[in-house]
């Protein structure tokens, strides 16, 4: 029962993870007039906040020490840092200027980026369901290429960045809260220091009079914003299996293309359409490969596990002796524990 109760809860927690992600578009416009890289600044700012709360609560500070004597793991944050900037800016920049349906477009490509990644820097092999995944992803972007009349930059920079954080991540191997803090403490002081400059240049929406105290608020809320999906998608990940969140990352980018067709009302032509449909084809492909695989893997497990459990206990080894010593020969005085050794001893 508790099992089971784990599991409902991980799942709850998923759901609630992706979806934030994929309504968060409707939270970006309400930050006008800021632009996308005050908004970005923000959002890493009152981040390091906020996940430096949390770390205080739960007393998680050994981490810190070991990262800073490791000068690996800290260049792997700090491109982890710079690639989770490109992303979020680009994106946070893609909503406020209505190409919300193309900025859902990245993370819809994201799992076949991913995939290509790993095949031409990892040397991974793919199965020939996979081939044909990323394949069609692949004609998918050539026909919205067509149908925009240039290739979705969005879309590929969005994906491209997030799919390097990911394999960024994978190499740190830190755990969720420990991980966003590590990357915005290193992008603390370039946001700081870009909010001060607005601010002595009177720029800055947030310290301007006529925004509001509102306003500030809601941009102290990017925190808020960033910080909660991700402790959710933390709670998630260690209760419910890896194949139920790579489903449930669907979610998010189909949040998103709905709302910018429903809501912001952007224009989906026939060539946008057919070009969407043959990424969710190649999706398609892609999860019932992996649901059929993961199948496998459990039957097989199984089949070994009832094999062993079959198979009858090993006799007990007999007595180890030198080469140079015959069982007629043996007596305790000629035998020690010492003259057995991998090289004298017999089969």
């Amino acid at each position: 029962m508790k099992g089971k109760n784990e599991q409902r809860a991980g799942l709850l927690y998923g759901v609630g993870a992706y979806g934030m992600w994929g309504i968060v578009p409707l939270f970006w416009p309400l930050l006008k007039p800021s632009g996308a890289i005050e908004i970005l600044a923000h959002r890493m700012v009152w981040s390091l906040a906020l996940v430096g709360i949390a770390l205080l609560v739960v007393r998680r500070w050994a981490w810190i020490g070991e990262l800073a004597r490791d000068r690996r793991k800290l260049g792997l944050i700090s491109v982890a840092a710079a690639t989770i900037t490109v992303n979020w800016g680009l994106y946070i920049w893609a909503v406020n200027n209505g190409q919300v349906v193309e900025a859902s477009l990245g993370y819809f490509i994201n799992p076949l980026v991913t995939i290509a990644m790993g095949v031409l820097l990892l040397g991974e092999r793919l199965r020939p369901v996979q081939w044909i995944a990323v394949a069609t992803g692949l004609t998918a972007v050539l026909v919205l290429a067509i149908g925009y009349g240039r290739p979705p930059w969005i879309s590929l920079i969005l994906a491209f960045s997030f799919a390097t954080y990911g394999l960024v991540k994978k190499k740190v191997n830190m755990g969720g809260l420990e991980s966003l803090a590590a990357e915005t403490a290193v992008l603390f002081l370039p946001a700081l220091g870009f909010l001060l400059w607005l601010t002595a240049t009177g720029a800055s929406t947030f310290t301007a009079g006529d925004a509001g105290l509102g306003h500030g608020a809601l941009l102290a809320a990017t925190g808020i914003v960033t910080a909660v999906p991700l402790i959710c998608f933390g709670a998630a990940a260690i209760r419910v299996p890896l194949s139920t969140l790579g489903l449930l990352q669907y979610l998010a980018p189909v949040f998103q293309f709905i709302l910018g067709i429903v809501y912001f009302h952007e224009e989906m032509p026939p060539e946008r359409w057919a070009g969407f449909a043959l990424v969710w084809l190649a999706l398609s492909l892609l999860t019932w490969d992996a649901l059929r695989n993961a199948r496998r893997n459990r039957v097989l497990a199984a089949k070994l596990l009832a094999t062993a459990a079959a198979a009858p206990a090993p006799a007990a080894p007999e007595a180890v002796l030198p080469k140079t010593v015959t069982r007629e020969a043996m007596t305790p005085e000629t035998v020690t524990p010492e003259a057995v050794t991998p090289e004298t001893a017999t089969q």
